[in-house]
């Protein structure tokens, strides 16, 4: 039976700072690997965006999803469906965040001075699938490890930049709080990147909120490969 992939955790040039491809590069690469699409999660307002801080926070929005319009419209162009996610952050504590526009974002600026666990609990209360993106990451820049297993509903527990004794943490994370489990690649690279993660689904996804039904209802099936 034929299956169709998604990558849940993609960061594009400029908009993430730490981006090393445009959208373009992006998109090209996962459709050449036959994936029917990918969700663009850049960097929010809170984490590593190369944007102009004292900038109205409108005008931080428009840039914000600049990246993803542009992959809407690449994406139409090439024929790969493209998703729009965000990852928020928090002391180098990252949550994947599906199921809010452009609109959302731009009628909540409230959500940058809110408490994380506040913003966490109003995120899901919107209608928001929140995912705890690789939980058991360490780094020089990371004071430690956080874990909101109480404000989340799933856990990353395929990162494939991250290592497999950090991942399989996160699996028992997510199996011992009876979390849901995604995976993605978490790709900064575009189409250098060598080792993928994702999701794959037996229909194809039309929409974020058809993306959340099938997660929470178990039916995405975790992978990981190499090109």
């Amino acid at each position: 039976m034929q299956k169709y992939k998604y990558e849940t955790h993609l960061h594009t040039s400029p908009v993430s700072k730490c981006a090393k491809a445009d959208v373009r590069d992006s998109l090209q690469f996962y459709k050449d690997l036959g994936y029917d699409g990918v969700f663009i999660t850049n960097h929010f307002l809170d984490g590593n965006i190369d944007i102009d801080r004292t900038l109205p926070y409108e005008d931080k929005i428009h840039f914000y999803f600049a990246d993803y319009e542009e992959g809407v419209k690449i994406g139409k162009e090439i024929g790969i469906k493209v998703f729009c996610g965000v990852e928020m952050s928090y002391g180098g504590t990252d949550f994947l965040i599906y199921g809010l526009d452009k609109n959302w974002y731009l009628q909540n600026p409230q959500i940058m001075e809110m408490k994380k666990s506040d913003e966490l609990n109003f995120l899901m209360q919107s209608g928001a699938l929140v995912i705890q993106a690789h939980p058991y990451r360490e780094a020089g820049y990371i004071d430690h490890i956080r874990l909101y297993p109480r404000k989340i509903e799933g856990v990353e527990v395929i990162n494939a930049n991250r290592t497999d004794f950090e991942n399989k943490m996160a699996e028992l994370y997510a199996e011992n709080y009876g979390l849901l489990k995604i995976a993605g690649t978490d790709n900064h690279q575009g189409s250098r990147q060598k080792k993928l993660a994702g999701v794959s689904f037996e229909a194809p996804i039309t929409h974020e909120q058809d993306f959340i039904k099938q997660v929470r209802e178990g039916q995405a099936e975790i992978f990981e490969m190499q090109v």
